[in-house]
Order: C-alpha cells, then sequence, then structure tokens
C-alpha cells in the first residue's frame, strides 16, 4: 500500500544513536532517516532494541551518544518540543481502568491541549474510528485487551501530531481488531501526511502496509530498505517472513516461556 505522493521531507533523523546500560548496549549507532507520509517499521526478534528505539525517539529515554532530530527539534536539547509533536502507543498498559473510555480519551485531549472548542467532536471521531462508541461509558478496566489497544490508540491520534509512534499496537488482537487498527493508521497517513513508525511481530502487516522496514538484531540495526527490496535478495517468491529468518536465525514468532506467560496474564487480566 505504498503512496510515494505522500512521502514528503524527513522527520526524523538519527546518527550514531547509542544507548547502554553498563556494559550492556542496547542500541548500537542506529542511523535512520523516516519521511512525513511514511509509515516505517521496525522489526527484529524479541530483545533486538525495537522498542528500546522508539524509547529514544519519544524522549522517555536518553540517548548515551549520537544525536537525533525528531519532527524537527533535537532530541536531547529540545525534548520539550518534540513531546509537543508526537503521539505514543507504548507496548505496556496506559489507559486508566477507574475511568471511563470517554474519560481515558477526554484526559489525553487536555494533556495534548486540544482546543476546548474542537475536543468533543475530536473526541467522538477518535472513538468512532476505533469502534468504542457503544462503550464510551464503561470503565477500561472492564474492556477486553483488543479494546483497550484500540482505546489507547484513539488517545495518542486525537491531535494534529507530525509522527506518530506504535509499540506492537495489534499485539493479541483478533484479525477484525487488527484491520480496525491498520484502517485507521492509513486514515491519519493520507489525511495528516504524518510519518508512522510501528513495530510488529506480523510480518504480514509489515509486508503489506510498511513503506520501508528497519530489521534490528542484538541492538544494530541490519538492514533498511523497502519490503519488496528486501524479499528480491532471496529470491522472487520469498515472504518477508523468510527474510526475517534468513538475517536473524530466528522465525518471526520467537518468543520464550516467560513471554508466553507475560501475554496470557494480560489477556486473562484484560478479558
Amino acid at each position: 500500500m505504498a503512496q510515494r505522493s505522500l512521502i514528503g521531507d524527513p522527520v526524523i533523523e538519527t546518527f550514531g544513536l547509542t544507548r547502554r546500560f553498563g556494559t550492556l548496549t542496547t542500541i548500537d549507532a542506529a542511523s535512520l532517516r523516516v519521511a512525513s507520509g511514511e509509515i516505517f517499521g521496525l522489526i527484529g526478534p524479541n530483545g533486538a532494541g525495537k522498542s528500546m528505539l522508539i524509547k529514544r525517539l519519544t524522549t522517555m529515554l536518553p540517548p548515551s551518544e549520537g544525536r537525533a532530530s525528531v519532527a524537527g527539534s533535537d532530541l536531547r536539547s529540545q525534548a520539550a518540543e518534540v513531546r509537543r509533536r508526537i503521539g505514543y502507543v507504548p507496548q505496556l498498559l496506559s489507559a486508566a481502568g477507574d475511568l471511563t473510555g470517554y474519560e481515558n480519551v477526554l484526559l489525553c485531549a487536555r494533556l495534548y491541549l486540544v482546543p476546548r472548542k474542537e475536543r468533543e467532536q475530536r473526541i467522538r471521531d477518535a472513538r468512532a474510528r476505533m469502534g468504542l462508541t457503544e462503550v464510551r461509558d464503561r470503565l477500561a478496566r472492564q474492556y477486553s485487551g483488543g479494546m483497550i489497544r484500540r482505546l489507547e490508540t484513539a488517545q495518542s491520534t486525537l491531535h494534529s501530531r507530525a509522527i506518530i509512534f506504535l509499540d506492537e499496537p495489534t499485539e493479541g488482537r483478533d484479525p477484525l481488531g487488527r484491520h480496525t487498527v491498520w484502517l485507521h493508521v492509513l486514515d491519519l497517513r493520507a489525511r495528516l501526511a504524518s510519518a508512522v513508525v510501528v513495530t510488529t511481530h506480523y510480518m504480514d502487516e509489515a509486508d503489506m502496509l510498511c513503506n520501508r522496514i528497519a530489521l534490528l538484531d542484538h541492538g544494530r540495526i541490519s538492514v533498511i530498505d523497502t519490503r519488496s527490496a528486501l524479499k528480491e535478495r532471496l529470491g522472487r517468491h520469498a515472504a518477508l517472513d523468510d527474510v526475517f529468518a534468513e538475517m536473524t536465525g530466528e522465525s518471526s514468532d520467537r518468543g520464550t516461556y516467560r513471554d508466553v506467560r507475560r501475554a496470557r496474564r494480560a489477556a486473562r487480566e484484560h478479558a
């Protein structure tokens, strides 16, 4: 679904971005460029550094070395301005369980300084796109896991941001829920020419929706290219799953016992 006419000037540029925790390097000299209107995918095994890279780019954790510009602002010296220009859906639960769906979205609208006269309409539009209109007055803790992720996506897209970061936005959702999220992402990209940076373990999503893909392994970016160019490396009939396995030595469904246990515990808590 690449729409080249939508892709414009760079809104993210990193140069040797590195993050260390003692002797452990979680991001190793990452250099990349993301353009406005682009859906840019980050794929890689669990622990490869995808979420860590997003946390750097959203100012949640400072880099140890290197430099980066996000939405025209320096990541180190203009962190507050970066935060005003981005939306972020984290991997961990961010919705407040003791607030209703409407109250969660309203709280984000206020935090994002959405003008009062536009607030209610934007909230209605965001809920409608995510299929949450009928459950607006239900407490978030009564939502299913998939509904919570849709709520968080609605929260992150209330505002006209230059960049939207989505950390595994469709993890644990059924096919209909995944489809709803991606329709909304494509709509945002088309209407606002926003850049979307997304991590995913679903190779079919990355293959169908991302303009370009970066593959990370052990904190280092192994390759950045279009999905078609990546597959051509292995031959005309290759799938993105094949590229993933070839370059990382792993299957894209890799996961440890702890990963499975954590995912199932989260599913029980939000069922």
